[in-house]
């Protein structure tokens, strides 16, 4: 398997679920009920930024140490403007079908606000800075602009300042749980607001999110440095990480599945909903997500030798589904795939709002037919290697 097999593989199935979560379709879609995400605080968003921050801190780790500091931070800038050509070329593609297809504009009107190539300037201009980011738009943007800082924040990594960086990463969480970003938002967002009354849009708190893009960063560094043998930090003699990190799983699972049914005591959903804000990224979202990946990591590590029969088995379904050979080509090209991915869920979206509602069994092949059509731009860009 190449070097990277299993984590192209593991960005390839979040890719396929991302697809699955965000096509929305009038009525009961029985897909989206299959995800992890019923069953604990942890989404595929936050595994696919994670998991990009890893290849950040492996792959340009690795080549500023192989052939210097100026050399990385010019491919990681040269990345980070490749894929802001690519961001802004699908709001483009979007805009132009907007005004050619008919009932486009109404169909995706909560999606796009009053926003057209021909409306107004400021909104554009909004769009361009990532001030505004259209539905389903909205992760590529927040991975341009932590790519557009990575380089001195890799590199002080590789020099042995991990704690330094870590502790900053962590203060800049803190500040986003205390919506402290708004000092700079609101005033931004009153700037760029338009006459459809929306200015600021985006998802995802950029002080918060921040913290799962560089831990994947610090944690690919390391290994680029050789300063961390995961080997030895997850063995199979030594389970107790997967322990605490299972029951922590175990404890939100009930809490996660309760709470999306309203089926919990009113005080105990309102405290879940303060600390458990999925845009902010809050204290429940972190905790269970740093259990689900210490459990995942142990698994796939140390797993195939433990010496209980059970757990080699779950270890081997798990290497075996992140081996397939579909997921990890989705993955070896997850940012162009997410790209695509945007055009797929709005062009479903447009199908469903004219001639839907549709039955279970036709949503289920659109959705089918969506992830096959994913590999898409994978299969361009390999035919072209």
């Amino acid at each position: 398997m190449p070097r990277y097999g299993l984590i192209d593989g593991l960005r390839g199935f979040f890719l396929v679920f991302m697809l699955i979560n965000h096509l929305v379709f009038a009525g009961d879609y029985w897909m989206q009920q299959i995800n992890h995400n019923k069953l604990a605080f942890v989404e595929d968003a936050q595994g696919f930024v994670f998991l990009s921050g890893l290849m950040i801190g492996l792959v340009y780790g690795r080549k500023m140490l192989k052939q210097g500091y100026a050399e990385g931070r010019r491919q990681v800038w040269r990345r980070a403007f490749q894929l802001y050509r690519w961001a802004i070329g699908i709001v483009v593609a979007v805009l132009v079908a907007r005004a050619l297809l008919p009932g486009a504009a109404q169909a995706w009107g909560n999606w796009l606000g009053h926003t057209s190539l021909t409306g107004d300037p400021l909104r554009l201009a909004a769009i361009a800075t990532f001030l505004f980011q259209p539905t389903v738009m909205d992760i590529l943007p927040q991975y341009v602009l932590y790519m557009l800082v990575a380089p001195p924040l890799l590199r002080w990594c590789l020099d042995g300042h991990v704690v330094a960086v870590s502790t900053a990463s962590l203060i800049l969480w803190l500040a986003g749980q205390l919506s402290m970003q708004r000092i700079v938002t609101d005033p931004l967002g009153a700037l760029v607001t338009t006459a459809d009354g929306q200015g600021l849009r985006a998802s995802f708190n950029l002080l918060a999110w921040q913290f799962v893009f560089f831990s994947g960063m610090i944690a690919g560094a390391l290994t680029a440095a050789a300063r961390v043998d995961w080997h030895r930090v997850f063995r199979a003699d030594h389970s107790a990480p997967a322990k605490v990190a299972l029951a922590i799983c175990l404890f939100f699972a009930p809490l996660r599945l309760f709470s999306a049914y309203g089926m919990l005591p009113e005080w105990l959903i309102v405290k879940i909903d303060t600390l458990g804000i999925r845009g902010d990224f809050g204290p429940i979202y972190l905790v269970n997500f740093a259990a689900a990946a210490v459990g995942l990591t142990w698994l796939l590590i140390a797993g195939p030798d433990h010496p209980r029969a059970a757990v080699r088995r779950a270890a081997g379904l798990l290497r075996g589904l992140f081996s397939l050979s579909y997921l990890r080509l989705l993955g070896r090209h997850s940012l162009h795939v997410y790209v695509w991915h945007v055009a797929i869920v709005y062009a479903a979206f447009y199908v469903d709002q004219l001639y839907g509602p549709f039955a279970q069994w036709l949503k289920t092949l659109i959705a089918l037919g969506g992830v096959a059509l994913l590999s898409l731009p994978a299969l361009w860009r390999e035919r072209r290697a």
